[in-house]
């Protein structure tokens, strides 16, 4: 029965993808639902090195178009400055998914100077919830999810970047702030990724980074698991399980591939290694 509800949801929701608006002098083509990305260096940075956004792009090639918005260093203020240019209100179309991620940067301790990314956890939560709930206004579809601080290698950080950063980041700070984001997540209604302890919970978690803050390819399938669990459990109209949403030009052509069998062979919908690397 469940099957049943599954199909017939698809079905739903590949006719109304393949629907066309006819204008008095145009004809409106197809539109990809958008999931952005938006956050520090961790999202400017997941399309390169095996990252998880440029994972996420293949597993929902021809479904949803992966839009990136990263901006390496930034913290929630700064995040929070730039909110209504990023998304505004009044954008013809909204996205409808948001991963957001700031934490990081905002859990380095205060600098002597004044200067620096820290920003002091509650302004942080208040910050974050700004951000959520704008995100929330643009649609009645536009979904949220906030991943949180992941963990630091601080040995490894220090290391890489002792010469380069003047910063003192601790894992157990970024542990304080993972927490908070899980905990206005709950509050507000947002679904969340506790990342600071999904990769602490893998086996040699602290192969998750390249230099002890930035993800290695073993932590960006860490995050991708997280996401597509968040999804596949989530009980959003229309859904966003990249299973059951509808693939862009779905129909049989005669230049399709020809099998063994001297017939084409509509392949839009394989799943290929997929299946393989994703446990749905």
């Amino acid at each position: 029965m469940q099957n049943k509800t599954k199909q017939k949801q698809e079905e739903n929701q590949r006719n109304e993808a393949n629907k066309v608006q006819v204008g008095e002098e145009e004809m409106a083509g197809l539109a990809r639902p958008q999931f952005v990305l938006f956050g520090s260096s961790i999202v400017q940075m997941s399309f390169s090195n095996g990252g998880w956004g440029a994972i996420l792009a293949d597993i929902y090639a021809r479904k949803a178009d992966i839009v990136l918005r990263g901006y390496s260093g930034w913290n929630s203020r700064r995040a929070l400055q730039v909110l209504h240019q990023v998304f505004p209100k009044d954008a013809a179309v909204q996205p409808s998914l948001v991963v957001v991620y700031f934490g990081g940067n905002d859990s380095i301790h205060p600098h002597q100077t004044g200067l620096g990314p820290h920003v002091p956890l509650p302004e942080y939560v208040d910050n974050m919830t700004k951000i959520a709930l704008h995100l929330k206004s643009l649609s009645d579809k536009t979904r949220v999810i906030f991943l949180t601080a992941p963990p630091v290698d601080e040995d490894l950080m220090n290391t890489t970047l002792g010469n380069v950063f003047d910063m003192v980041r601790t894992n157990e700070a970024c542990g304080v702030y993972s927490q908070a984001c899980m905990k206005l997540c709950d509050e507000i209604g947002v679904k969340g990724v506790d990342l600071w302890s999904s990769i602490q919970q893998t086996d040699n978690w602290k192969n998750c980074f390249t230099d002890g803050i930035h993800l290695s390819p073993q932590g960006s399938k860490v995050v991708v698991k997280e996401i597509l669990k968040v999804i596949k459990e989530a009980e959003w109209e229309p859904s966003l399980d990249c299973r059951f949403m509808p693939v862009e030009f779905p129909e049989d052509s005669p230049y399709d591939m020809v099998g063994n069998d001297g017939k084409t062979i509509n392949i839009c919908n394989f799943d290929f290694n997929k299946t393989a690397l994703w446990d749905y």
